[in-house]
């Protein structure tokens, strides 16, 4: 199941006022609302209201009440039918179709009639999604799972392969590093845009092909490593990028990644044999990107590198995408949630 922050409304006084004043700084510092209300989980309307009144009349302005209702005040769903509905979410059989449901996701609807078929309850859709955000749920744009995906191999790579790795590691005291790439366009927005009933949401774009891609790995103690690039990742270029990551680490890196062909050139091989006493590469189970925990520290980057507007050129994408990187190697907690996905708790460590 995966892990979520605790309801404000169940913290005592002195951690809200705590959060309050943590919130107001990290504003201060640079961080948007929105990201203030992520890193601390808590509403970014409730974060607005905070900062508004900071603003208007200083800190004796802080509203010290509770917003919103009482905990479990006017909820449909006892705890034991929500948690029902969670076990199931979160279960291995994962497609509404499973349960006789004709969804290919689990949407707020098809969330409602599985509460409908599991427990006779008819709930609103606007109840649901409600469920589904105090319940930890986000809505994300879906990922693909591959067909050619072999069952076998990753069942072997998670019961076997990884944990040999992390013993190793242990053993040679070596860092684990989860290497992924990504390309970021300048076209790309993550959020919804509101307009008149019955009107489109309309945005100006930039001329096509702005695109900058990156590398970068991450551990579980919060360490990140990038490098941003404008051509094509081949075996020239991922090589450069071990050695840069060879200059800062003073342990011997053991370096987790896709076997996509620039990784898996003789070129590279050769490379990593010369410098075995530094570096060893080890390679994920084919077409499973949802097993890399650097996927979603590139989720988290398209998600909101061009959330102030669209750039006009590649050289305004990169400084956005470099800022992002530089502003994340600060924050090893941050880094550390990528490994909290339900897909990626295998690798998050003790």
């Amino acid at each position: 199941m995966a892990i979520t922050l605790p309801d404000g409304r169940g913290l005592s006084d002195a951690v809200l006022e705590a959060l309050r004043l943590r919130a107001l700084h990290g504003i201060e510092i640079g961080f948007s609302e929105t990201e203030v209300a992520e890193l601390l989980g808590v509403c970014r309307e409730t974060v607005s209201r905070w900062w508004s009144a900071y603003v208007c009349d200083g800190l004796d302005a802080l509203p010290g009440d509770r917003s919103g209702h009482p905990i479990g005040a006017g909820r449909f769903l006892s705890d034991e039918q929500g948690a029902a509905i969670q076990r199931i979410l979160d279960g291995d059989a994962r497609s509404p179709k499973d349960y006789g449901i004709a969804s290919a996701l689990w949407t707020r609807r098809a969330v409602q009639e599985l509460v409908r078929k599991e427990f006779g309850i008819k709930l609103a859709v606007r109840t649901v999604g409600e469920y589904l955000r105090r319940w930890g749920y986000t809505a994300k744009r879906p990922r693909r799972h591959a067909k050619k995906q072999d069952p076998e191999e990753v069942r072997e790579w998670l019961e076997g392969t990884c944990p040999e790795i992390e013993r190793r590691a242990e053993e040679e005291a070596a860092e684990i590093h989860w290497c992924d790439e990504v390309g970021v366009a300048a076209d790309e927005h993550p959020g919804y845009g509101y307009a008149r009933s019955g009107e489109a949401a309309t945005m100006e774009v930039p001329p096509p092909h702005i695109r900058v891609n990156q590398v970068s790995t991450i551990t579980n103690d919060g360490i990140a490593r990038f490098t941003t690039y404008t051509t094509t990742m081949n075996a020239v270029l991922f090589i450069d990028f071990l050695g840069r990551l060879l200059l800062s680490p003073t342990k011997k890196v053991f370096l987790i990644t896709d076997p996509l062909p620039a990784h898996t050139k003789d070129e590279v091989d050769e490379w990593v044999k010369a410098h075995a006493d530094r570096i060893e590469v080890f390679y994920l189970p084919r077409y499973s990107p949802e097993l890399n925990p650097d996927e979603y520290l590139n989720n988290d980057l398209k998600g909101n590198v061009n959330s102030a507007g669209l750039p006009d050129n590649k050289k305004t994408l990169r400084s956005r995408i470099q800022a992002f990187m530089r502003r994340l190697l600060h924050l090893p907690e941050h880094v550390r949630s990528y490994f909290q996905h339900p897909y990626v708790l295998y690798a998050a460590g003790p």
